[in-house]
């Protein structure tokens, strides 16, 4: 997969300078090309300093017994979503914490928690298919239910946006949609295949 994205992507820049050759327009291509080398870096350095603070949050409330806390309010619908795991563990812990991330639309630290949770699960599967819990978190990690979405906002008060978190009630309905529907498919899924 990795291999293609990369032929893929070799293959646009080469269009691109094709095509800028052609039409004679590569002093605009070179220009582009670092200016939006000089954008992504200032972009870069002004979300680094957020996605410090709040993985440092997300640190101190794991240590202070927040997640915990969240995982035993969260319990009764992990316990639906996810019967295989047990209660309170690890594995559990761990997609509370990356559902807090998602919740407050950092996916940029909930990936590690992410990755975390899916490890735990792992210790649960002796195969190297992944089970059912394993595919509906990820569904549950991918399609997030995000209440504040704090990545989008930054990066629309970034640039220029005069009221960045006017899109909160799009992203509640589509995040509840994507929810709904990626859970649905999932577990219809597992059904149909278990059955």
């Amino acid at each position: 997969m990795n291999k293609l994205l990369n032929y893929i992507w070799a293959g646009m820049i080469l269009l691109s300078v094709f095509c800028a050759a052609v039409t004679g327009r590569m002093e605009p291509l070179s220009n582009a090309v670092l200016s939006g080398a000089s954008g992504a870096v200032t972009l870069v350095l002004s979300m680094t300093g957020m996605m410090c603070a709040w993985t440092g949050l997300m640190k101190i409330a794991d240590e202070g017994g927040l997640t915990l806390l969240l995982a035993k309010g969260l319990n009764p619908l992990m316990r639906r979503l996810f019967p295989e795991c047990k209660p309170g563990g690890p594995s559990v812990k761990a997609m509370c914490m990356n559902i807090t991330a998602n919740l407050l639309g950092l996916g940029n630290a909930a990936t590690p928690l992410g990755i975390a949770a899916m490890q735990e699960l792992k210790k649960n599967n002796p195969t190297q298919t992944a089970d059912n819990s394993m595919v509906t978190f990820v569904v549950l990690n991918t399609a997030s239910i995000q209440l504040i979405p704090t990545t989008l906002g930054i990066l629309r008060a970034q640039y220029g946006s005069a009221a960045p978190f006017e899109i909160l009630p799009a992203v509640w309905v589509t995040s509840v949609c994507s929810v709904i529907v990626g859970l649905t498919a999932a577990k219809l899924m597992e059904g149909l295949l278990s059955g």
